[in-house]
């Protein structure tokens, strides 16, 4: 990769200053430090800055692990205190979740899509908040919707994406037992 190749890679508009890094005559300020861990997160900060350490973190060092579920949400999110993990992965750009799982899910996948990880994050039912979209578990069902407001203050109206398929469903909060906050998505798209 070129320098000027480099800078744009990392979101600079010219590589004038990496130029002169190269040459030793400036040093690698926090900000440009930042850019490139921010697109390269397995490069160690502390080494860009000062040349101490490893270059490359270990998987370890770099962040937490999130517990990745490949079988389906709707019948694994319920029983998920009992069920290992089958594998776990890192991705630095989403923070403060506890686990990520996969879904096929008609109601909230797009028709181009094969399937679609969501990155949850458990919370309290008294934290659910109307607009946001959330995995809900309940004596019946685990279901994925956007949730807004129904006729009371106590009901939930569960929208899905696909709402030619899907109708609306409602339900009131004493009936969640978990409730889980989408921290993230990642579409996966059929070829």
């Amino acid at each position: 990769m070129t320098v000027n190749y480099f800078a744009r890679y990392i979101g600079l508009t010219r590589g004038e200053n990496l130029y002169r890094i190269k040459r030793g005559d400036n040093g690698i300020s926090r900000d440009l430090a930042d850019r490139i861990v921010s697109v390269f997160p397995e490069i160690d900060r502390v080494w860009l800055l000062t040349g101490v350490g490893r270059m490359l973190l270990s998987d370890n060092d770099r962040g937490e692990q999130i517990p990745y579920y490949d079988s389906e949400l709707e019948t694994t999110l319920a029983d998920i205190d009992r069920i290992e993990p089958a594998d776990h992965i890192y991705m630095p750009m989403i923070n403060g979740c506890d686990l990520a799982i996969r879904t096929h899910s008609r109601a909230m996948c797009e028709p181009a899509w094969a399937a679609m990880d969501v990155f949850l994050k458990k919370i309290d039912v008294s934290q659910i908040i109307l607009g946001g979209e959330y995995a809900l578990v309940t004596q019946n069902c685990v279901t994925l919707r956007k949730v807004r407001a129904a006729g009371s203050n106590d009901s939930l109206r569960l929208v899905a994406r696909n709402r030619d398929e899907y109708d609306d469903m409602t339900m009131r909060r004493e009936q969640i037992t978990e409730a889980w906050r989408v921290v993230a998505k990642l579409a996966i798209i059929n070829n």
